[in-house]
């Protein structure tokens, strides 16, 4: 039975190697191949699909089915270049659909790379290289400095500092003694230990959270809005269809059911969204080159528009809120030192070669202050160890040599023979004091004289990881814009809220241990009132987004470590900071190309920019099925005909879906607070806009008939160009939030428009494909599209403040 890795801390040396079947002196290759046949490789598996399968799968499903229905019906009607249209116009949108799902398990691949590492094994009884995959539970591996943990393991013997950062958040290195637990993914920073292998595979601390990753995924809100607007759509014409069909069967109509038929087609033509995967593609991607220049790369394109609505923004505090590198915060001198005399001492109790973050931290703040080291030669140096917690060196200077000593303050406190009270006293208010702020304190002493062991205090260094400069501001932006920070960190609550103070979250900082017992309720009520959680695991971070989805919440989720993998793709929009893990970067839906974490606020701005294009785009689409399925089975029960031709409604497809894709290059400003789609608002006030535009079209079929007195072929040439101009109009007008004139359109938008009218003006005049008519009777009907348009945005600009669009 395999246990959790936390239940063999509990267990002793002897107990664990029990457990495990296992002895000191490792397990044979042919035990070691067994074990390997029962519980697999040290390894994250996945499943494998087919891509052409997959690829065939585009063309299943409802809106599929619609256009798939269009293009068979029109196949038995004759009308072949409208079925070819259609079944190009579905290839194309399963092609599309099908490229941006292709990188969907690169961040389970990227898992299986980071295990694929070199161990050390005793097999046989002899040391002997393997590779991590074919380690399997009670195998005993030797680990040292720069060495990847490879499974996890129990330390025999030795200790370690490890950097755990990756996994659990904790920015500080931490320190394992023997018996201790060391986990897969982990990187040793200092000293070396014999373990035994305890667990491999998913089913270490590392391979769950590549388990999670695997599992994550968020819900398709724009999928599920779309089909929502889709399903309204054709539930219109379904009802004028049945209204056709009943009346043609009561009036005895001669040919009803190819009249039907054709009437089917068209209705399914307009009403189905055509061009909406394209026109989505377009948008989002113009919003993904935009982010792309200020240094976001987004690589899962519908998380643009997700991002739009995001109400919370959960902020790793590791490596996103702060720099992810120990800084020393001041320096408090003792004795009768100088603040430069700490530094300078410690600095000496220093080496660069040996890469220890904490000898790094302590030179780079000697040099950024200007301190001159050149008068002090380092003549020996004995790096960190777990066991005497500190550094050492003999330093020479002016002809004297002295001992020079930085260490845990406890340690270094206790290994000064002479310190008068008072000294002590101030010390340990001092370290007191800084571990309140969560900073961790070194001490710093030297000897006096010519004995080496008469060792005076100098002073004490606290350190930091420091919030990143553009950190506060972020926040602040953030929250002017309607999106609430939370932190989410593995860090002790201490230190998780002095950096939340010093930001501007707020410190109402808990542990989500505290909140475990209670209801799920009272938990999603606590969740809302804090400024954000500390001292959590991975799972945590990917339960806490699940707990906030689950109540209606549009997550953001920023990141940088392997701990965060589950979290940033289980979130609507997953944010890896710059210089991320690799595995962060393929779970996340953007990766910041740049140091700095301002550009998630551009990231939200452009996500609303291009919700409004979106939206402007659904808001014409809508209106424009009112319109034409309205005055379509008008005109039928009116006039016992259809008034719009199969090849009119296949031009309409063009002019009206696609031509208004310029709006995805609109001038548009984002919103103050986030956006949400709400389907029967929209819906609500496209009824009533369309309704008013079939009005129109009612009297310009009026004047066809009774003032140009048309057949019934010119009759159709009218009503298409009429719907024409309606649609290059309507797309002025529903663009703006406010009046039509409150802000200037894309030159795009409006060249093409123009350009639009231009063409079915010629079309019409000249009689190219559709009857032809006379100038003064396509100016007739373009001045009056104008000014009926015109007329119509005030209503609109009545209905977009009461429906909040």
């Amino acid at each position: 039975m395999v246990r959790n890795t936390s239940e063999y801390e509990k267990l002793s040396v002897e107990e664990t190697l029990r457990a495990l079947n296992t002895s000191i002196d490792g397990l044979t290759e042919s035990e070691a191949k067994k074990r390997l046949e029962t519980l697999g490789y040290n390894e994250i598996t996945e499943k494998k699909k087919n891509p052409f399968i997959e690829f065939l799968l585009r063309y299943w499903g409802p809106m599929p089915w619609l256009l798939e229905l269009a293009m068979v019906l029109s196949f038995i009607l004759k009308h072949y270049l409208e079925g070819i249209i259609i079944f190009v116009l579905l290839t194309v949108n399963a092609i599309i659909g099908h490229m941006h799902a292709r990188g969907s398990q690169r961040a389970v691949e990227l898992l299986k790379k980071k295990l694929s590492v070199q161990a050390k094994v005793l097999r046989d009884r002899r040391w002997i290289l393997k590779e991590s995959k074919e380690l399997v539970p009670g195998d005993i591996i030797s680990i040292k400095l720069g060495d990847i943990i490879p499974a996890d393991a129990k330390i025999i013997s030795g200790e370690l500092s490890i950097d755990q950062s990756a996994l659990t958040g904790e920015s500080l290195p931490v320190n394992v003694k023997q018996y201790g637990i060391v986990y897969s993914g982990s990187v040793v920073r200092q000293g070396e230990a014999k373990c035994v292998v305890v667990n491999t595979g998913i089913n270490t601390y590392f391979g769950k959270t590549a388990e999670l990753v695997k599992i994550a995924k968020p819900k398709s809100h724009q999928e599920e809005v779309m089909m929502s607007i889709v399903k309204n759509m054709m539930y219109l014409a379904i009802v004028a269809l049945i209204i056709v069909l009943i009346y043609g069967l009561v009036m005895n109509i001669q040919e009803h059911i190819v009249t039907v038929l054709t009437l089917a087609v068209i209705f399914l033509m307009g009403a189905v969204p055509v061009a909406l995967p394209a026109v989505l593609t377009i948008v989002q991607a113009v919003g993904a080159m935009e982010l792309a220049k200020k240094g976001a790369l987004v690589t899962k394109i519908d998380s643009i528009e997700d991002a739009a609505s995001i109400d919370v923004l959960c902020l790793d505090k590791t490596g996103t809120i702060t720099q992810n590198r120990l800084t020393v915060i001041d320096s408090i001198a003792l004795s009768g030192y100088k603040k430069e005399d700490v530094i300078a001492i410690a600095a000496m109790a220093s080496q660069e070669e040996g890469m220890d973050i904490i000898d790094l931290a302590v030179i780079e703040n000697a040099k950024s202050t200007g301190i001159d080291l050149g008068k002090y030669k380092q003549l020996s140096f004995t790096p960190f160890n777990p066991s005497i917690k500190r550094t050492e060196a003999i330093v020479e200077t002016e002809g004297r040599k002295f001992r020079a000593i930085k260490g845990a303050a406890q340690i270094v406190l206790s290994l000064c023979r002479e310190i008068d009270q008072p000294t002590l006293e101030n010390a340990k208010r001092a370290i007191e004091d800084f571990s309140h702020k969560g900073y961790r304190t070194i001490a710093v002493a030297k000897s006096e004289g010519d004995d080496f062991e008469n060792l005076k205090l100098v002073g004490l260094i606290p350190l930091s990881d420091p919030p990143r400069p553009d950190s506060k501001e972020m926040i602040e932006e953030a929250k002017k814009l309607g999106v609430k920070p939370m932190m989410l960190t593995g860090d002790n609550i201490a230190i998780a809220k002095e950096i939340a103070r010093q930001v501007g979250i707020g410190d109402r900082i808990i542990r989500l241990e505290d909140i475990k017992s209670k209801s799920e309720d009272e938990q999603v009520k606590i969740v809302g009132e804090i400024d954000g959680f500390a001292e959590i695991y991975p799972e945590d971070k990917y339960k806490i987004v699940k707990l906030l989805q689950s109540r209606g919440h549009m997550v953001g989720m920023t990141g940088d470590g392997v701990n965060d993998a589950p979290a940033l793709k289980q979130a609507e929009m997953g944010i890896a900071v710059y210089n991320a893990a690799d595995v962060a970067k393929a779970s996340a839906s953007v990766v910041l190309t740049e140091s700095g974490i301002g550009v998630i606020i551009d990231v939200i701005k452009t996500s609303r920019q291009t919700y409004q294009r979106m939206l402007s785009w659904v808001i014409n689409k809508v209106t424009k099925v009112i319109e034409f399925v309205c005055l379509l089975t008008i005109g039928f029960l009116w006039l016992h005909d259809i008034v719009l031709s199969l090849l009119g409604m296949s031009l309409l497809v063009f002019a009206n879906d696609f031509v208004t894709m310029t709006l995805s290059t609109d001038n548009v400003k984002h919103t103050s607070n986030p956006n949400t789609w709400n389907v029967k608002n929209i819906t609500t006030v496209s009824l009533v806009l369309g309704i008013l535009w079939v009005i129109e079209g009612i009297i310009v079929i009026l004047i066809g008939l009774n003032y140009f007195h048309f057949d019934w072929e010119k009759l159709r040439t009218l009503v298409m160009l009429n719907f024409v101009f309606n649609s290059q109009f309507r797309v002025l007008i529903v663009r703006e939030r406010k009046h039509l004139w409150s802000s200037m359109p894309s030159k795009e938008l409006l060249t093409l428009s123009f350009a639009t009218i231009l063409v079915f003006t010629l079309l019409g005049l000249y009689g190219l494909i559709v009857p032809a008519l006379t100038f003064n009777q396509i100016l007739t009907v373009l001045v009056l599209s104008a000014i009926f348009t015109v007329s119509i945005d005030f209503p609109k600009y009545f209905l977009f403040r009461k429906f909040r669009l």
